[in-house]
């Protein structure tokens, strides 16, 4: 995209007036292990929380900045919480954490929450964390493709209920293909990104940070970019854990409130967080920070619908949904406003 939004340009002149003083890292940690930077992945709030506040099931991701400023702030443990955080590799893994009760709320795609419900799992969405840019179809840096008719017969890497995979669909449809068309491996996002690397696929439908890292560090070229193909970062709950804690979703929504306030006025220490947290240089932060708008409207409603509405019909011809008319039911119930209506940061 030609122009940054605003908060991109805030972001940029931060790094470029203070600087981020990381040590630069060569990989992207979390994509490919359930270890978090520093920490396990699953480990209990310590210091004042001691259970008081009750005790909530919380994901954080690398491609859910908000989630990271959440848990390295300790905003809930700190409000009297005690917290179980698992890291979600990807949407694909989210949704499985809230289908098991292995979580009460977990950070996906639109498109990976909304197949999820249609199948059969009972969760809403009660928060919007981001509209990102953050997948594309990306090549290696000698790939001679140079539009997605390119490909056709060709090997794309691509992690199945996801919004990297939704994009995939869309990005083929527009160019007159069909999944049929081309060789889809279906592979983590960290996984598919390697393949590329070593040459075993010829395209992959790309998740920041690892496409920006693969972009900055290894010369991958985005071959097809369209943020309208993108469905929103959304923030879902287990409708059990709805119904029986709703003052927790309130706590944890006035926490991502919280964050988003404080990453909004402090573009350079997001940054610096982000790259620590997830193990990236600086300047790989920066460009998945740039294609991340963070001053969204985090109450659930129309502009998720409306995006989402509109790959339903693909999403059923491609057999990953029952039916459009299943979708269309689990659609009309996903969306929850009132704990963003309310939230209040601290």
């Amino acid at each position: 995209m030609s122009t940054l939004p605003s908060y991109s340009r805030r972001l940029a002149l931060g790094l470029a007036l203070g600087g981020l003083g990381l040590t630069a890292a060569g990989c992207v940690k979390g994509e490919s292990s359930g270890a978090a930077a520093g920490s396990s992945a699953t480990a209990s709030a310590s210091g004042s929380a001691g259970g008081a506040g009750g005790t909530v099931r919380l994901d954080y991701a690398l491609y859910n900045p908000l989630s990271l400023v959440v848990r390295e702030q300790k905003i809930l443990e700190n409000a009297g919480l005690t917290v179980q955080w698992e890291q979600s590799l990807g949407s694909n893994k989210a949704n499985e954490f809230l289908r098991n009760d292995n979580l009460d709320l977990a950070s996906t795609a639109g498109s990976a929450v909304l197949q999820a419900r249609t199948n059969g799992s009972p969760v809403k969405t009660v928060d919007v964390y981001s509209q990102p840019e953050w997948t594309a179809l990306v090549v290696a840096k000698d790939s001679t493709v140079t539009d997605v008719a390119g490909l056709r017969g060709k090997r794309i890497a691509a992690t199945t209920g996801t919004d990297p995979y939704f994009f995939l669909q869309q990005a083929l449809a527009e160019a007159g293909l069909s999944a049929t068309d081309v060789e889809i491996t279906n592979l983590q996002h960290a996984d598919g990104r390697a393949a590329l690397e070593r040459g075993d696929v010829d395209a992959w439908a790309g998740l920041d940070p690892n496409m920006a890292a693969t972009e900055l560090q290894s010369g991958s070229k985005l071959l097809y970019r369209n943020v309208d193909f993108c469905t929103y970062g959304l923030l879902n709950a287990r409708e059990s854990f709805i119904e029986s804690s709703p003052e927790l979703v309130q706590q944890v929504v006035d926490a991502y409130a919280t964050a988003r306030a404080w990453a909004l006025a402090n573009p350079a220490e997001l940054a610096t967080l982000y790259a620590a947290q997830a193990q990236l240089t600086p300047e790989v932060a920066a460009r998945v920070l740039e294609r991340t708008t963070l001053d969204v409207d985090s109450v659930p409603g129309e502009a998720q619908r409306s995006v989402l509405e509109g790959i339903v019909p693909l999403m059923a011809s491609t057999g990953d949904i029952p039916s459009a008319e299943a979708a269309t039911e689990a659609l009309d119930g996903l969306l929850v406003a009132e704990f963003a209506e309310k939230a209040t940061p601290a």
